[in-house]
């Protein structure tokens, strides 16, 4: 190895010890967010600890792009370079096993909470991919500027810094002039730590401190600012576990105060339940909770964390639903059904609700059977009827709601029909004391088989996701679902957190066909990542005629407000018997070239061509050209 090889290990490992905080709480920004709080602080100290380059070390052609904004210390680019790479690599190709992090048994981690800013950027940066998170960090705690960053990001392994930036433009608008401060505050700082107990219930007094104490000289060789006051003392954590398993200490709302609070979401829902002061009960619920027995049936919404409760929670409901005792309770992340049925053993229902509004926090299952469901609502819902989506024109029935906000049964969609007959769905009406009727309208709901219903939104033909969705309760937006609902069978126990139909495209049909829509259905759900299902819908001789998939993808931001430019392409049949490949594009998309067993061109946001002798099996690649230089792929079935 010779001399400058050696020095610019040297200078890097200076770099990492003298700047060591500012890369964690850059990889702790990039590593995604559903990984949650605990898991992320270790993986962000465990990365940046293997980011010292090894002793043959090889400069990339080129080097490293010079940096407008302050100047990177020698070594420091490679250090940062290669921790951003390993916490990039975290968004699909999540590293398991021992060697993934740091080992702390028995206790979690995670940073200081912060207030209601914070917590609204963490929810924004939880729904954007790792590389506009990486964007973000290179611009607020690094300083780089566009040209900067994006190269850094290139460097990275990013396939598109460029719509990264755009991405990460947008949503740094929308959270305003403070996100720097604000990724800057305790609330995104790995290296300034709170320690709280997982299991210490199951295991004995002597036990516990062992495990305190190892678990304390592991973390002080990797988190040297762990706050000293906080959990250090074992006799003070079992304090907290104790107090959070007290049914006395049950947080309870008062009844108004969702009339008089800039937070209505579940934090505002006051105890209501004629078992709310039975002490036994939440008792009870609190136990089975922190240790289920054996026989006891746990049931999770995707990415829900079904850890015991680390402080006291919020109690909701308790009381007897159709013959089994319920409680509800909240802990500020999480909402928790603990059903107790005669003669059965009990059931935990947990589901994820750290996002929630208005809309998204009006109602929760608080009963389910064979064909039917209950809600119990918010207490800002103050009307609610029952509509079929199936058949839009059809009239809405109303629902009768007991005094402590529990419905009465409503019909649940079909499971496993081969014919989707009809869908029901709810519509609520907020009440005006929190806000007059053109800032709150009426929206729909419906159930997904998760412990929080699903919220239905509309793009008309002409918006633009960036826009944001409107509700769904108007006669356009209702055909469209009338045509689309049956698709969201596959989303069931998802966690999907709303749904939201856009009419990216209008078509004329070959030979006077008529008119088409092109419809992109995005589900979003409570941990950040979403799902977008294209949809072709031709004339139909019937409202409630199914539409045709065009395309679907997983993961992704497509048809968001972070979304890049989309396509899709059909084979679509004239009334002559003539087979057509039919594509559009989004606003973006301004042409489609096609190969394959089709060849085509074409200029505009729609195209037609026939397919010739392949008939409807002919394979063909469809690619839209975008008005501003670039291309998009058609996405698949």
């Amino acid at each position: 190895m010779d001399e400058r090889t050696r020095a610019d290990v040297e200078r890097a490992e200076a770099a990492l010890v003298e700047h060591y905080p500012r890369l964690v709480r850059l990889a702790y920004l990039v590593l995604p967010p559903s990984m949650g709080r605990h898991r992320r602080v270790l993986t962000a100290h465990g990365l940046v600890q293997r980011a010292l380059p090894r002793a043959r070390l090889r400069r990339p052609d080129g080097g490293l792009p010079a940096q407008r904004g302050p100047a990177a210390e020698p070594g420091y680019d490679v250090v940062r370079l290669r921790a951003l790479r390993l916490a990039l690599a975290y968004e699909d190709r999540p590293v398991r096993g021992p060697a993934a992090m740091p080992q702390v048994w028995g206790l979690r981690l995670f940073p200081r909470a912060g207030g209601a800013e914070e917590l609204a950027l963490d929810q924004a940066l939880s729904a954007v991919p790792a590389p506009v998170r990486a964007a973000i960090g290179l611009w607020q705690l690094e300083g780089l500027d566009e040209d900067a960053a994006r190269g850094v990001l290139a460097r990275a392994g990013v396939e598109e810094p460029d719509a990264a930036q755009r991405a990460a433009a947008q949503l740094d608008r929308e959270t305003g002039a403070g996100a720097g401060a604000l990724l800057n505050s305790g609330e995104f700082d790995p290296c300034t730590v709170q320690m709280r107990p997982t299991d210490l219930l199951r295991r004995r007094q002597r036990v516990r401190v062992a495990v305190a104490l190892t678990a304390l000289l592991a973390v002080g060789g990797v988190v040297a600012g762990v706050s000293r006051g906080d959990g250090d003392r074992t006799g003070h954590t079992e304090t907290v576990a104790e107090r959070a398993l007290d049914p006395g200490r049950l947080l309870r709302t008062p009844n108004d105060q969702w009339t008089d609070t800039s937070r209505v979401d579940f934090t505002a829902w006051p105890a209501r339940g004629r078992q709310a002061g039975d002490q036994e009960l939440l008792g009870r619920a609190l136990r089975v909770w922190a240790a289920p027995p054996e026989d006891a049936r746990i049931v999770a919404s995707a990415g829900t964390s079904t850890r015991p409760p680390d402080h006291p929670p919020q109690l909701l409901y308790a009381g007897l639903i159709d013959n089994v005792m319920v409680v509800v309770l909240h802990d500020g992340e999480r909402l928790v059904r603990y059903a107790e049925p005669e003669d059965a053993t009990p059931t935990l229902h947990f589901a994820r609700v750290d996002d929630a509004d208005p809309t998204t926090g009006a109602a929760l299952v608080i009963g389910r059977g064979n064909g039917w469901m209950r809600y119990l609502l918010a207490p800002w819902i103050s009307d609610v009827t029952v509509r079929d989506l199936v058949a839009p024109a059809a009239p809405v029935h109303g629902l009768h709601v007991a005094p402590d906000g529990v419905t009465d049964r409503i019909p649940t969609p079909p499971v496993g029909s081969a014919v989707c007959g009809h869908w029901p769905a709810a519509q609520f009406r907020p009440s005006t004391r929190i806000g007059a009727a053109a800032v709150n309208p009426p929206f729909l709901v419906t159930d997904l088989d998760d412990l929080v219903p699903v919220r239905l939104t509309s793009l008309p033909p002409g918006g633009t996701p960036a826009a944001g969705p409107g509700e769904a309760t108007g006669a356009p937006a209702l055909q469209g679902w009338a045509r689309t609902v049956c698709s969201l069978g596959s989303l069931r126990g998802a966690g999907v957190r709303s749904v939201s139909n856009w009419a990216f495209a209008e078509q004329r049909l070959p030979e006077g066909g008529g008119s088409a829509t092109w419809m992109c259905t995005r589900a979003d759900t409570w941990r950040g990542p979403g799902s977008v299902t294209l949809q072709f819908l031709p004339p139909a001789a019937r409202p409630a005629e199914p539409a045709a998939i065009a395309g679907r993808a997983a993961n992704t931001a497509a048809c968001s407000r972070f979304g890049a430019p989309v396509a899709g392409d059909v084979r679509w049949r004239a009334k002559s018997g003539k087979w057509y490949l039919l594509a559009a594009g989004s606003q973006e998309v301004g042409g489609f070239d096609v190969t394959g067993g089709v060849r085509a061109t074409g200029d505009g946001g729609t195209f037609a061509a026939p397919v010739g002798a392949g008939g409807p099996g002919a394979a063909a690649q469809v690619v839209g050209r975008l008005r501003s230089g670039g291309s998009v792929r058609a996405l698949r079935p």
